[in-house]
């Protein structure tokens, strides 16, 4: 990642197809880190805009990780009942000063409280991978980081276990108390 946002800076969050069309935007992500490796957002009542046109406005708190080598981010919904994680096999994230962006690779892994997981959308995976010609080398790289995002899951690394949600959810709440300010 070459730009780096500011922590306590709010950001745009734009998901593309394999072919360059736009397939989803969160119109902010407010910014707890970041480095050369990981952005580390928050997206909280935020609106999401799908390439449909269709809107929606966030319902819950989610600790989002974008990262500049692993080929999936992960979004860490904080709900009544426990985190819920939604992770999107998708090219590595890069900020370019506008946004936070990546190209998403259709397969998705939803992990729930009781640490059971269900693999997503390999039906649209199959067909995308068709239609936009998904290279070889990028279907055995996304199948790859397949592996080791249920490997992380199942040992419960950062950022699959509560106690890494919630330090990042409070340390958001500090900063939004302090406008943005780190104290």
């Amino acid at each position: 990642m070459d730009t780096l946002p500011k922590a306590g800076t709010e950001v745009y969050i734009q998901s593309y197809k394999h072919d360059g069309s736009l397939h989803r935007t969160w119109c902010k992500g407010f910014v707890l880190s970041a480095d050369e490796n990981q952005i580390v957002a928050v997206t909280n009542k935020a609106w999401v805009i799908e390439s449909n046109g269709r809107r929606w406005f966030t319902r819950e708190p989610a600790v989002c990780f974008f990262w500049a080598h692993r080929w999936f981010n992960v979004i860490s919904m904080i709900r009544k009942t426990g985190v819920y994680y939604y992770c999107n096999l998708a090219s590595p994230s890069l900020y370019d000063g506008e946004a936070i962006k990546n190209i998403d690779y259709d397969l998705d892994v939803k992990l729930y409280p009781d640490r059971s997981y269900q693999i997503l959308d390999e039906n649209e995976y199959a067909a995308h991978a068709k239609e936009m010609h998904y290279p070889k080398e990028v279907m055995e790289i996304v199948e790859r980081e397949m592996q080791q995002l249920l490997g992380m899951m199942e040992r419960e690394e950062d950022p699959f276990n509560e106690a890494c949600i919630y330090r990042y959810y409070q340390q958001y709440q500090e900063m939004n108390q302090n406008n943005g300010r780190v104290e």
